[in-house]
Parts: structure tokens; sequence; C-alpha cells
């Protein structure tokens, strides 16, 4: 997609990198107490006053001592398996997975029969121009919901790689460019996207009121269906060619209203599926239960893996992006990933920061089941600042070993490649304007690259989820 600015506007070649980057300083709970002038009282009150102020001094004295006591025995601990105590805090934060966060946008967001019309939906090419893509043809079970090209192919060839969808429901933004704020709008957009199924409103409508199986499962979730399939223009879409918006221009705000809901509430149905598409614990996780449990995690990991995880969570400061237990700070940053003739051409969140702010799905729209909710609220406040312009989604590294390849636009082929990139910055052609940080070489040793490629592949494990995912 071209962006609306001038990428030579925003594009700049990647000059020295003389500057370390600025280490985040980890935040330890701190307790503050304050000293008040007392006016005096008789002396029964000044007692009990007395007496609260030193069992809370008390109180206090003890946390702190507990909590010292508590950071020794980590740091011991951590000693006793060679690793660094604040490698092995942040380590050990990182696991166990959470459950989904509610989805206040889409009260069928935990239906499991939602969930089973959203799994059918997923796989049907009906919802495609030609019938021949479903949204299962760059979401490939079997690839843990990626389709390992590059560029996936649908109606034609997108802009970008097709990320995993196990685990997206903890995701703040979807897409690369955070184009949706909700799994459910995130679900629409390919319908009617030319590139990918190239469809349209108004024919996934005319294929739920057609099919007499299908429209049953609909009604039994959403309730009756008022419109009539002859009514409805063959093909009619508010934005694509002439033909499709002067259809949908013909059509009563009525049947416009209504077909937008069946199509938002499809779209809720295949958020419901994706929903339950989540990582399984790994052998990291196996490794931070073990520790957790008094044991030495020799079991789990083996001494290169270590070594990675040393780097991953230490020197190498991966850990500043790559955070929390889907190791993603869900946040969209610009790393300079090297483009065609040094000119980096898809803007990223600046266009998509636009983007989900227009979306007629978005959690502020009429479809949303909390349009004055804390989404909602987010959205509207999205910035559109330039300097946002080729930044992208942090993608989260569970499963990462099976997602080749990496990337938004899928240019580094395997693990070593992206690892490589970061320890050179070969050819990087753009930085983030991130006022925290500064992206420099981490010149990594080949043995180095080789223990941080065996770490992140300890990431990825089996994933559950309705139908364990199979079409």
């Amino acid at each position: 997609m071209v962006g609306r600015g001038d990428p030579a506007a925003h594009a700049r070649t990647l000059g020295g990198f003389g500057r370390r980057r600025a280490r985040r300083r980890d935040r330890a709970d701190a307790v503050d107490i304050g000293h008040r002038a007392m006016r005096r009282r008789p002396f029964r009150r000044t007692a009990i006053l007395a007496t609260s102020v030193l069992a809370v001094t008390l109180a206090t004295v003890g946390c702190d001592r507990s909590r010292a006591s508590e950071a020794e025995k980590e740091g011991v601990v951590a000693v006793s398996l060679g690793l660094d105590p604040d490698v092995q805090r942040r380590a050990m934060a990182s696991s166990p997975l959470p459950v989904p966060p509610a989805d206040p946008t889409n009260r069928w967001a935990d239906d499991r029969g939602a969930a089973a019309l959203g799994r059918r939906m997923f796989f049907d090419s009906r919802l495609s121009a030609d019938g021949s893509v479903s949204c299962a043809t760059c979401h490939q079970p079997e690839r843990r919901f990626t389709d390992g090209l590059p560029l996936s192919r649908g109606i034609g060839t997108a802009a970008r790689h097709a990320p995993s969808l196990v685990d997206a429901a903890h995701h703040r933004w979807f897409n690369w460019d955070g184009r949706s704020d909700s799994m459910w709008a995130h679900a629409i957009r390919p319908i009617e996207n030319p590139l990918e199924m190239g469809g349209d409103r108004t024919a996934v409508v005319r294929t739920v009121l057609e099919d007499s199986e299908l429209r049953s499962e609909y009604e039994t979730i959403f309730g009756p269906l008022e419109l009539v399939a002859e009514s409805l223009p063959a093909r009619a879409r508010p934005q694509g060619d002439d033909a499709s918006t002067d259809a949908w221009g013909s059509m009563g705000g009525e049947d416009r209203r209504a077909g937008g809901e069946v199509v938002a509430n499809l779209g809720k149905a295949m958020a419901a599926y994706q929903r339950t598409l989540r990582s399984e614990p790994s052998r990291f996780d196996a490794w931070v239960e073990d520790v957790s449990s008094g044991g030495d995690g020799s079991a789990h990991l083996d001494a290169s893996e270590l070594r990675g995880m040393s780097l991953f969570f230490g020197r190498a400061e991966c850990w500043e992006c790559h955070s929390g237990a889907f190791f993603s700070d869900g946040e969209f940053h610009n790393i300079g990933i090297p483009a065609p003739n040094g000119l980096p051409r898809d803007p990223g969140r600046y266009d998509g920061s636009l983007l989900v702010r227009e979306d007629p799905f978005n959690a502020a729209g009429p479809h949303s089941d909390a349009p004055d909710g804390v989404q909602a609220i987010l959205s509207a406040g999205v910035k559109h600042d330039a300097e946002a312009w080729g930044s992208f989604r942090t993608p989260s590294l569970r499963g990462v070993g099976d997602t080749a390849p990496y990337m938004h636009d899928g240019s580094m082929p395997d693990l070593e490649s992206v690892v490589r990139f970061y320890s050179t910055l070969e050819n990087a052609t753009q930085l983030d304007h991130h006022q925290e940080s500064v992206l420099t070489p981490l010149l990594l040793e080949p043995g180095e690259i080789d223990d941080l490629v065996a770490f992140l592949e300890t990431l990825s494990g089996s994933y559950a989820g309705v139908g364990d995912g199979k079409s």
C-alpha cells in the first residue's frame, strides 16, 4: 500500500552507530514515608496516633525486609544457575501464559456456538470473489496460521507477510500497522481487500441467506434475518470499483445497515474462533516452572539455549521490545529493515492510525458492543504522526521458530538472518524516533548468534483451538 506522504521525506540512510542504546531502568517497588508536623492533642489521642504510626512503620520495615529477602533469594538462585539476577527475573516474568483478555466490543467473543460458526466461515472460500480463497489460504493451521510466504497470496499478491493468528486475542491492535482495533474488525477487512479475498458485503450476506444450513446456524446465535436475498445487489460495497460502489449507493439505508450488521456478526464469530487459538507451554515455560519449583531447569534448556536466554534478557536487550508472556510490547517501531533501493515504501502505522479511526467496524462504531468503552476511547485518540511512518507492530515471539519468513515484508528467510541483522544493522535505512532508545548494532560473535537463535526456538510449542484448528 502506497503511503499518503512522500516516502523520501521520511526515509534516511542509517548513519554512525556511536551511541549505545539507553537502558530502561528496572522499576523496583519503593515505600515513601512522609514526615508531617503534628499539632498537640489530648494525651489519649496522641498515644493512639503514636501507636498507629509505630504499627505502620513496623509493617513498612517488615515489607522492606521481606522484599529485600525475596530479592536476595532470587539473586542466590540466579547465581546457582549461572545467571545474572536481572536476566533470571525477566525470564521468570515471561511465563506462564495468561488467558486472553475479555473483549467488551464483542459480546459473543467467548460463545462456543459463535466460535463453531466462526471456524466454519474461516475455511469457507465462498467469502472470496471467485470462490478460491478463504481465511485459511493465508493462515494455514499446519503452519501455525501463517502461509510460509514472504508476501501473502490471495486473489492477488499482498504487500505484507501474513502474521500468525495464534494468541492474537492478546493484541491491542491488529495487522502490522494496527489498522483494526479488535479481532472481529480485523477478520472483516480481508474479505473486501482486492488483493486478498476480493469479496464484498452483499455477496457475503447473500451467501448466508441462500444457504439454509448456514442461515439456521447464524440465526440460532444472532437472531432472525429480515433481509431478502433477491432485494440485494449481487455485488455491492462502499469502496471499490465503480459498479460495486454505485450498487452500494443504490441500496436503501436500512438494507446497508442490516447488511453491515450481518458482516459484523460474522466477523465476531470468526474472532470467537480465533480467540481459541492459543499457545501451549513451550520448553521455555517448562524451564520456568522447574526453576520456580526449586529445580535447575537442566532437563528443559541446554547450555547454548541458556546462553541465548542470557543474551535475550541481558546484553542484547531484546526484552526491551519483546517483553511479557508473549514477548511483545504491542507497540509500533521502525527498526530500519533494508528496503529495495534503500527507500522504504510502506508507511506502516502512519496509514494505520488513520485507517483505524475511519473504520466503520471500529470499537466506537455502530456495530461495536462497547461503543463508549476503553478501546473506543483509545482508537479515537490515536495520533496520525509523521514519526510513525514506517513503524510496525512488534510481533509476538511465541512459536517464532515455526513462522518463517520474518518481518512485515517477509524479507528475512530464517531466524539467523534476523539475529544477524540486529547484530550488524547492515543496510538499515531508517531508525525509529523512539525517545527512550537508539538502536545500535549488537556486534554478536558467531557463537552468540547461534545461542540466541537456539533460545528463540525454545519458545515454539504446540497450540490448542476449537477443532484443533483443522479444516
